[in-house]
Formats: C-alpha cells, structure tokens, sequence
C-alpha cells in the first residue's frame, strides 16, 4: 500500500474530526449496567459473583414494591412503597441481594415507578392505595408484614383520590390523547384501548412527595446506588425535582426513560428530553443515539451517521447517557417492535456501544418474556463478556474515528484499542498510518472478539474487517 496523496488527505481529514461532549471521556461512570430484567431477587444474588467476573459494574433490577400479578407488567402497577412484597421477592430478598452485590464490587439500580399507581379499576372504582383488600392481606399478616415494612404504618392507607391528578370527564378519567402536548401528557393517564381507564396519575401534592422520598431514602439506607426514573416523559420537572432532592441524589446515580425517535430538532426531544436534562440535572437513555444506530445499520443506511452524532444534537452528552441497543419496552410493547434491529445488528450495535467512549451502557438480559428469545440469557453470552471486557479496558481513554464509509467504522481508544465494524457483506480493508495514529509498533492487538491477532510492525497497517461482522482489538 503506498501512501498517496488521497491518503494521506483522508487521514488528516479524519484526525481533524472533533469528538463531541457525547464521546468525552466520562470515566467515573463508565461502567456496565446489567439490567436484570424481573429477575427474582434471589437469583441476582446468587449470581452476584458471575455477575462480578463478567466485568459488570452495576445492576438494574425491577421495580421493588408491592405488586401482584405474574406478568412482568404488573411490576410497573405499584400498589404500595411501603412495603416490598412481589413475586419477585420480598424486602428481605432485596436486601440480601443489595449485600449480596455489594460483597463483590457491584452495585444495586432500582427502578422507580413514581408517576402512577395499580390500574385496579376491574376491581375497584375508589382510588385508595393500597385499597381494602390488601390492607386485609396487611392485617391477617401483620407480624410479617410489619417486619418488611420500609417506613410508615401499614395498618393504614398510604393515597387517597385526592392524591391523583383531577382529569375527569362524564364518562371517566381523561387519558393522553395528543403526545405532542406536554400538559396532555404529563397530567393525565397512560391508558390502553378503550374502555381502558388506564393508569391513576399521581398528583405533586407535598403528601405524595413526602413517600416518594422516604421510600427513596429506604432504598438508599439497603445500599441503592442508582434509580432508573420510568415514564420520567409523563412526569413534570417540577414533581421530578420535588422527590429527588440534593440530599437523595448525593451519591446516586439518577437517570430518566424518556422515550424520543431522534435528537435535536425531533418534537420527543425537543419537547421533552431536552427540558429534563436541562431542568434536573439528571442522566437519560439515549435514545437520540439509539436513533442514530437505527439509521446506520438500517437499509439503506451509512455508518457516517455514527462518526460524532454527539456534533449535530444527535446523541446525549457522555456523561448523561445511558447507551444501548435494545431497552425491555421495545421487544416487549407492540407498539415499539418496529425499533428491533436485526440480530447481526444488534451484535454489531453492541460493539459500538460497548467499544466507544461516552455513556454508560445498558445490557438487556431477561427470561424470554417477549417470546423471541434474543435476550435470554444475553448477560453472559461470550460476546458480550468479551465486548465489555474491551470496555473495561479501555476505560477512560479517548476515542478518534481513523476512518469509516457507508460500510464500516474504525476508530480507536488511544493506543489502547481499536475498534471496527463493518455492517456490510464484503469483508473492509482499512489501511492505518499507525504513526499518525499513535499506535504502538512490535505489538500484538488481539481480538477479544475471534482468534484475530494483529501484529504492528510498519508506518502503514491494513486492519482487515469480515463482512457483517466487528473486531476489538486490544494491544498486549
């Protein structure tokens, strides 16, 4: 390979590419979250150590409270905070698995359902919280019950009707018809097809605020660590800000599920992602980025849309992203499906989340509940562990794109790594002026992902990448 003129043009126009705020190096925070989707308590602290050997960092488990009914949906219908009591476990459970994680390096996520209670209206037509016939199940148990309690006093009531937004109209509560209005959103109900009268929406009230916070501190005093705010999209700022005060958030990690289809100048993100971010302080899913992804590795699609997204308004800064390539609502709701990338994709969608530098990324594993059976099991599938063990070590280094086409993307982490994938059926040549680059000669860089192993040992190196495929090479 000679070093031509086009070459060396195309190396410096590469070299001079900008890494935006959503590719600084954010190393604090740059840990895997495994999101241990209605995983039993239990059975994350039995696999606390596998966990831990894998190299994630953090876990994400499923909302703790009580809750009834099988269906993993049913966990995002909270009935009472004071208690934790679900079929994924109890309050004991919980904390045996907080301790369970923490006794090897990992922390524990909780997921946080604040913005509205059990739709218990086949049941029921009053909007008491827990209601009767679980203050019933409280008082014939109350031994028990007053053992896992987190605060307060269980023999009675936690909301009343006067704790719920007032959206009503003759013929029932008033559910979200336009989702491009905010107040629309964000005071009334999440709801299904009609009849369905949907979720009880939360009002702000100082009483509500008041449990949301204790039960925030509850979680904190087992050892919490981070809170994952869902439907944060359906709550205002104001109540957002209201629960999670300085005092709560020191020394947590806080990040919002505001669902959006792109980034700057999209109606989601402008309306309501941009606000949260800016008007909390808190993390968010990337869905700007997720956009990004969508498009690269769609037909017709190029891999230039994930050179520097962060440039153009189409990815979160680094350090309030959580990056992913596939969330539980998506496989999991009809209405998102249409965002699941092939397989192949995802796996390369994977190397690049896993491989660049920005963010916290998010691995989804669950128990089959969408039917497909891509996610079963993901968390120690050996792609994966090898993908985050390039992570781990390259943490905190920097990233430069070296060069890229409609077909593939090959960027590094310093001298530390190199990453390529290649989206395309025809396998890449990509020629490196490895000098230029910095990257360190009479040095093997390893694949983590195959056998591969190249040896640097000249100015000019061709990094070769099969078709529809990633490679992460890690210098020995």
């Amino acid at each position: 390979m000679h070093k031509s003129s086009t070459l060396r043009f195309l190396r410096k126009t590469l070299t001079g590419l900008a890494v935006s705020g959503a590719m600084l190096s954010s190393a604090a925070q740059a840990d895997v979250i495994l999101h241990a989707f209605n995983w039993q308590y239990d059975e994350v602290a039995a696999k606390a150590q596998e966990i831990a050997d894998l190299g994630y960092k953090k876990v994400l488990v499923s909302p703790a409270y009580k809750s009834t009914g099988s269906q993993w949906w049913a966990r995002y219908q909270p009935q009472d905070y004071r208690v934790i009591d679900n079929p994924l476990g109890d309050t004991d459970d919980f904390k045996a698995m907080v301790q369970a994680l923490k006794a090897r390096g990992v922390e524990t996520y909780a997921d946080i359902v604040f913005n509205h209670m059990a739709n218990e209206a086949a049941q029921r037509s009053d909007l008491n919280y827990p209601g009767t016939a679980v203050l019933n199940e409280y008082a014939a148990s109350d031994a028990y019950y007053d053992s896992i309690t987190l605060f307060g006093d269980v023999s009675n009531g936690l909301f009343s009707g006067n704790d719920f937004h007032g959206t009503y109209d003759p013929n029932g509560p008033q559910c979200i018809s336009n989702y491009n209005d905010v107040g629309d959103v964000q005071y009334n109900r999440l709801c299904g097809a009609p009849p369905d009268p949907g979720l009880p929406d939360l009002d702000s009230n100082n009483w509500v605020v008041e449990k949301q916070k204790q039960y925030l501190q509850a979680l904190k005093s087992f050892g919490v660590t981070g809170f994952r705010v869902d439907a944060a999209k359906h709550m205002t700022n104001y109540h957002i800000n209201q629960v999670f005060t300085d005092n709560i958030k020191q020394g947590t990690h806080v990040f919002g599920e505001i669902i959006t289809t792109g980034g700057a100048g999209n109606g989601d993100y402008d309306n309501f992602l941009a606000p949260y971010i800016s008007q909390t302080g808190h993390d968010a899913y990337d869905f700007p980025l997720f956009a990004q992804i969508r498009s690269a590795f769609g037909y017709g699609g190029s891999m230039n849309a994930l050179v520097d997204p962060g440039a153009y308004g189409q990815a979160l800064p680094g350090d309030q992203a959580i990056t992913f390539s596939v969330t539980h609502d998506i496989p999991l709701n009809d209405g998102f499906r249409y965002q699941l990338l092939d397989p192949t994709d995802e796996k390369l969608a994977n190397a690049y989340v896993l491989g660049r530098d920005g963010g916290v990324p998010l691995m989804y594993s669950d128990h089959n509940e969408s039917g497909d059976g891509r996610w079963e099991g993901l968390y120690n599938r050996t792609d994966i562990e090898n993908m985050i063990t390039f992570h781990n070590q390259t943490q905190g280094r920097s990233m430069e794109v070296i060069n890229y086409s409609d077909c593939f993307l090959l960027f590094k982490r310093e001298h530390v790594g190199v990453v390529g994938i290649n989206k395309c059926d025809a396998g890449q040549d990509v020629w490196v002026d490895t000098s230029a680059e910095g990257l360190w000669w009479y040095r093997n860089y390893r694949d983590t992902l195959s056998s591969d192993v190249q040896y640097i040992s000249s100015q000019w190196h061709n990094f070769y990448v099969p078709g529809r495929s990633a490679r992460m090479w890690l210098m020995e």
